[in-house]
């Protein structure tokens, strides 16, 4: 009894001190918002510098609620009702075509309900609107950026802390930034802060005593290899009235210049050799097919471009199927599906090809080129009819968005997953030749048809297995090419020269030829595309005749391609 009156007196006692507490914490959080609601209110009045003031001083209380009042009130959204501030976004017109505003609550964004439990709708006419101007536009924008900045949200301080360090600058940033550049949890956001925080001090005009920490700043800024900091450098340097800073001002940011423009030439580069690497990528698939069903079975096949063709088309196809048929929480997974179905599509199609046409003209090169032209044709027009000139493939979700490896060189994840899709087809390939029965047959009929035949190998099997193999590889790099291309019915009129390129400078049949020539062709061609000379720059046109004139003077002196046949298969 003594020991259970004791834990009773405990309970009691621990629920008495809680009371207070727990009172205070309640009475805390309803000041907060009462607080918040009082400054609100202060945003009708008729001074521009309060109602500036009461914008940032909402900014720095944190509250994340603000976003959405903020951003409503640089809208002109917001209103005063009976003393006091609501929000309307739209309005409604009753049976009497009156104008009602039903009203939300500025910090919630819930109902302001009536005495009957239902929204309040008054007269638009009985709100009194307190729209801001110009000026009251831009403090709204500000104090939103100021708010940003305390946000949980990574990207959403990024954002904000990147916008500081943009004219027009915001002197009631730099307390913020001072803080996020030593205390952020993140280090691009701590960078970035930095980096702000030298852009206003450079930016802006100083007093005299502080003129050597301003030019300072763009030394700071190009050892930090900051980007942003170059247009407003060459800005500075041409402006006329410039010269009034000094000869030692114009040094320190001519020096800057140059260092940051190092810097940006060693990105724009990397930047290059990237995209040169993804379009090799696209055009070794290409080539991969053209490689078995030239090199191997030695038919010039001139719609290869339009099963690549096919292959995008099927992706569409998967994609109209996702959104129009399964819950949209399934969307992302159509480009999952759509890896087999374009390469089952494609090779569908190059296997009828195959029956209806290549069959036929085995050992008629002349022939099987103007047929499978023919046969291009007619597939173009076909796609034209039945989708248009033009459809757009979004990409999933999980294929956007990029990574930094180093300062500024970013990485788009889709053409990162280019690059991997390309080395599983070429490990895939390998695989089939080298590590399977049929890869077996597929060697026989190319090195000796004949005598494959009398050893009992189907080769009319093996040659429809070989061109939808083939097909099918094409129709992958058509569904690769969604992500940074556009499908249209003659997409693939643009990689078909670039793909017996491929093939021709690696060497006919030669896997690791075609991987050396694809990749090199691809980042020559990229590279080559921003040069200038003079006045004049290379562009896409003029790179891909370039590359061609290299190609074609190379094969004069190579004509077996980089990587020539050995043994046997250089008489097949």
């Amino acid at each position: 009894m003594r020991y259970s009156l004791a834990f009773f007196m405990a309970v009691v006692t621990g629920w008495t001190l809680n009371q207070p507490v727990a009172a205070a914490d309640s009475s805390t959080d309803t000041i907060g918002d009462a607080t918040l609601l009082e400054q609100m209110a202060k945003l009708a009045g008729d001074d521009a510098a309060a109602r500036k003031q009461v914008l940032f001083d909402l900014a720095k209380s944190g509250d994340s609620r603000l976003e959405a009042f903020l951003e409503n009130y640089r809208t002109g959204s917001v209103y005063l009702w009976n003393g006091q501030i609501v929000v309307c976004t739209e309005t409604e017109e009753d049976e009497d075509f009156n104008e009602l505003a039903p009203l939300t609550h500025p910090l919630t964004g819930e109902p302001v309900l009536g005495a009957d439990d239902k929204q309040t709708k008054p007269d638009i006419l009985d709100l009194e609107d307190i729209s801001p101007d110009r000026a009251g536009r831009l403090a709204a924008r500000s104090a939103l950026f100021l708010l940003k900045l305390s946000s949980p949200d990574r990207e959403s301080r990024l954002v904000a802390v990147k916008k500081s360090g943009t004219p027009p600058y915001n002197a009631e940033a730099i307390p913020f930034l001072e803080d996020m550049a030593q205390s952020d949890t993140d280090e691009k956001i701590r960078f970035t802060a930095k980096e702000s925080l030298l852009l206003i001090r450079l930016g802006t005009d100083v007093p005299i005593d502080q003129v050597e920490q301003r030019w300072a700043a763009a030394g700071q800024l190009a050892e930090m290899n900051s980007l942003r900091t170059l247009p407003m450098l060459e800005e500075m340097l041409r402006d006329e009235g410039f010269s009034k800073h000094g000869q030692a001002a114009r040094e320190q940011c001519e020096k800057a210049v140059t260092s940051i423009n190092s810097h940006q030439s060693f990105v724009n580069w990397v930047g290059y050799v990237f995209q040169g690497l993804s379009l090799g990528s696209i055009l070794i698939i290409m080539a991969l097919g053209l490689a078995i069903t030239f090199g191997l079975m030695g038919v010039i096949n001139m719609a290869h471009g339009e099963l690549m063709m096919v292959g995008a088309f099927s992706t569409y196809v998967i994609q109209q199927l996702f959104v129009n048929y399964l819950p949209q929480g399934m969307f992302n997974w159509y480009y999952v599906v759509a890896l087999p179905s374009a390469f089952l599509a494609a090779a569908f199609v190059g296997w009828l090809i195959e029956i209806a046409v290549v069959r036929h003209l085995y050992r008629r090169p002349l022939e099987s080129l103007l047929a499978t032209w023919g046969v291009s044709i007619l597939l173009i027009q076909a796609a034209r009819l039945i989708f248009g000139d033009n459809i757009g493939v979004n990409s999933p979700t999980w294929l956007r968005g990029n990574v930094e490896v180093v300062q500024d060189v970013i990485l788009p994840f889709n053409r990162l997953f280019i690059i991997a899709l390309c080395a599983l087809c070429v490990a895939m390939i390998y695989t089939l030749i080298n590590r399977t029965k049929l890869g077996l047959r597929m060697r026989a009929t190319m090195q000796n048809r004949d005598m494959a035949d009398s050893l009992g190998v189907n080769t009319r099997r093996i040659d429809s297995y070989t061109f939808a193999f083939g097909s099918g590889l094409a129709g992958l790099a058509g569904y690769a090419l969604t992500l940074i291309g556009g499908v249209t019915p003659d997409m693939g009129q643009n990689y078909i020269v670039e793909s017996f390129l491929v093939v021709v400078t690696g060497g006919v049949g030669e896997l690791l030829g075609v991987i050396c020539s694809g990749l090199g062709l691809g980042v020559a061609t990229k590279v080559i595309e921003p040069m200038q000379f003079g006045d004049f720059t290379v562009e896409a046109i003029w790179a891909k005749v370039f590359v061609l004139a290299c190609v074609v003077a190379f094969i004069q002196f190579k004509p077996a391609g980089l990587f020539p046949p050995k043994g046997r298969l250089a008489d097949v």
